[in-house]
């Protein structure tokens, strides 16, 4: 990898506006406690992890939810940066394998499946100190807090969503998990993925469409099977994606480049391309910019994208405006919270690519 020179965050192209709600403060505080209460991280250390901002940024992408839903959004994004630093640590301990019957648990739990027996021979999980609230009874791994947690939440998640959100939700999640797995993939030894693959990863390792799929729920967007599989909306959702992963890409670049993953855009522009990390970084802000002029050229089509599909229905063409405009807030939003409500990319120790304080290392352990 090239040499890590140092670099501004660009001002991205982002033509959209954003406000948060007003339980931003409350909600941070609130999941922090909970993710202590849960044994997810070290509470010595619960001050820094609420420096995340995992409420401010639940705040600004679900905006007028009812605070219950808000709050549970923010649990479920405080619970999504303790799994990526999970994840994360296997990686880099060489204990990626100890990740499967967690993994695994997780799925079959969304899927809404009963507990697999364990395999003769295999490892039963342990749990790490701390409080799990899943019954683990016919399953080892929900004894894990991790996976106790998911299941918690999940539950909660399920229950707040009508039969076609809920149906999406439990297929982007399982997919999500996979993508974990193609992530650390691509860090095994003299491996570097091609950047277009890569990109296809991301889409799903970005953990948002979950979180779309939550958002639209609380905020009664009910978008029908047909329009959401029109080609132009599908597109539009990628769009969306890819702008949110790749300016992340850059905000995260000192941490990732410092411990060798290349799980990023910029690093792999660099890579494959021969430039210095400022120029891919400028590379990356041009992609962004092409990107969000193609959603907002997908944006003016959509209309008559909807009246060649048959899609006439008000209802259904009002959700699929409001859809737009959810994405709109979901690039701004992320892109602000970054800025300015979250200092897990300014941490010294993050950047220098080491745990962080909170983070528990005996949180995913086997016999």
């Amino acid at each position: 990898m090239p040499h890590l020179d140092p670099f501004t965050v660009p001002e991205f192209h982002l033509p959209f506006e954003n406000s948060k709600d007003p339980g931003a403060d409350r909600a941070n505080a609130e999941a922090t406690a909970w993710a202590v209460d849960r044994g997810l991280i070290e509470a010595e250390a619960s001050e820094q992890f609420a420096g995340i901002g995992f409420g401010h940024l639940a705040a600004r992408v679900d905006r007028g939810a009812p605070y219950e839903r808000l709050l549970l959004m923010a649990q479920w994004m405080a619970w999504s940066f303790v799994l990526d630093d999970q994840h994360d640590l296997l990686i880099r301990a060489g204990r990626v394998d100890d990740w499967q019957p967690l993994s695994d648990a997780m799925a079959r739990h969304v899927s809404g499946a009963s507990a697999a027996p364990a395999s003769a021979g295999s490892a039963p999980v342990k749990a790490a100190a701390g409080p799990a609230s899943a019954n683990a009874a016919g399953d080892p791994a929900l004894a894990n807090p991790l996976v106790a947690s998911f299941a918690e939440l999940c539950d909660r998640i399920l229950a707040g969503m009508s039969p076609l959100i809920r149906a999406r939700y439990r297929r982007h999640v399982p997919r999500m998990l996979r993508s974990l797995d193609e992530e650390a993939a691509n860090r095994r030894p003299g491996h570097r993925p091609a950047v277009e693959e890569y990109v296809l990863t991301r889409r799903h390792s970005s953990q948002l469409l979950p979180m779309m799929d939550m958002v639209e729920a609380d905020q009664g967007v009910e978008v029908p099977d047909a329009a959401d599989a029109a080609p132009e909306l599908r597109e539009l959702l990628w769009s969306a994606v890819d702008v949110i992963s790749w300016g992340n890409d850059v905000f995260s670049l000192p941490k990732e480049y410092s411990c060798g993953d290349t799980n990023n855009l910029a690093a792999l522009l660099a890579d494959w391309h021969g430039l210095t990390l400022p120029d891919a970084v400028h590379a990356v802000e041009g992609r962004i910019r092409d990107r969000v002029e193609e959603f907002l050229t997908a944006a003016r089509a959509l209309p008559a994208a909807l009246d060649a599909l048959g899609v006439t229905d008000p209802a259904a063409r009002t959700a699929v405006r409001r859809r737009v405009r959810c994405y709109e807030e979901w690039m701004i939003g992320t892109d602000l919270w970054q800025r300015h409500d979250c200092t897990r990319y300014r941490d010294e120790r993050f950047a220098a690519g080491l745990e962080a304080a909170y983070t528990r290392p005996d949180l995913v352990s086997v016999a």
